[in-house]
């Protein structure tokens, strides 16, 4: 199948080397024609280094590259899609399958990365998200990921195009849910970053996490989404990985932020899209909108664009009103 990967950053790499390997037909798309040139003679691009990408991978900044591709998969940061859709969508097919594999929410709209991609390209889309860093699926360990489009039909289209004996797909209708967890999980490791920054240790880590998906269950819920998606690979499986793991980029803004370092320094110094910072802003002015309580959001955003103390919000935090942990199960 021919397939485009718009967005050259670490993921938009590691799923065009996974389609590669899979006998698909793979352009690698940069909005940088320069940089497009440098990895096409290099054969590395600087966000994975040490992986060489095959000679059959063809790299290009040609937006005209997703002309006769059946599947054209969006990897470009989440304040990008829109331009970036608005530059391929004159030449996708008519029946070309969209894939968004960015996670976030737009400031203003609050639209989803899918709403967005189909917004902009009148195609039909599915959301690929879950627990996957780009370093670790480039080298082919063992990932698994959820494909979900309320279409079965397209969602196993996608499936099949990415599985793999190292990259499992599981199938879901529920988008709204894949996306909404894959989105605020960023936000959630910004914060377990900062709490590691401030000194705390793993019962810290893990009160903010678990709260921190009753939160995004929460908000999902109230969107339409089903509460079961987040206790699978776009929910907790996503959240654990993000939240823990040295690869996260959010996860490490965070931590800087704990130090002390200041919000855009943090963000310039991780040297890539730290989308929890995004995400914040949208979270928390959608929870006001819905009426949605979420405590840990709310305080990600006053220590991201308040410039409040992050140990003065964690203390505010611990100390509201006492509560039952499950908010739909009573004593008997």
């Amino acid at each position: 199948m021919k397939t485009a990967v718009i967005g050259s950053g670490g993921w938009g790499t590691a799923l065009a080397l996974t389609l590669h390997r899979n006998g698909h037909q793979v352009f690698l798309w940069s909005h940088d024609g320069q940089k497009a040139k440098q990895v096409c003679e290099s054969r590395e691009n600087p966000m994975l280094p040490g992986i060489k990408l095959p000679e059959g991978l063809t790299v290009t900044g040609d937006d005209r590259c997703v002309i006769g591709c059946e599947m054209v998969v969006i990897a470009s940061p989440s304040v990008h899609i829109r331009g970036v859709c608005r530059r391929v969508a004159p030449y996708l097919d008519e029946n070309a399958v969209m894939v968004s594999v960015t996670k976030g929410i737009e400031q203003d709209t609050f639209l989803r990365m899918s709403q967005i991609v189909e917004e902009e390209t009148h195609r039909p889309v599915v959301a690929l998200t879950g627990p996957s860093h780009a370093e670790e699926v480039a080298l082919q360990m063992p990932t698994g990921c959820l494909a979900a489009c309320a279409d079965k039909k397209k969602a196993e289209l996608v499936q099949d195009a990415f599985m793999s004996d190292t990259f499992r797909i599981y199938t879901s209708p529920d988008i709204v849910g894949a996306e909404l967890g894959g989105a605020l999980k960023n936000v959630i490791a910004l914060c377990a970053g900062t709490v590691e920054g401030l000194g705390y240790g793993d019962n810290t880590q893990a009160i903010l996490i678990t709260r921190g998906l009753t939160e995004i269950a929460r908000l999902g819920v109230a969107l339409g989404a089903n509460k079961q998606t987040f206790a699978g690979l776009a929910g907790i499986g996503d959240l654990i990985v993000t939240c823990t793991s040295r690869h996260s980029r959010n996860r490490r803004a965070g931590v800087l932020i704990g130090q002390g370092m200041g919000t855009q320094e943090a963000l310039e110094t991780v040297g890539a899209a730290v989308e929890g910072y995004y995400a914040a802003a949208s979270a928390s002015a959608l929870a006001v909108k819905l009426q949605v309580e979420m405590p840990i959001v709310e305080a990600a955003y006053q220590v991201l664009y308040n410039h409040r103390s992050a140990s003065d919000v964690l203390q505010t935090l611990l100390n509201r009103q006492r509560r039952p942990e499950l908010e739909d199960v009573g004593w008997h």
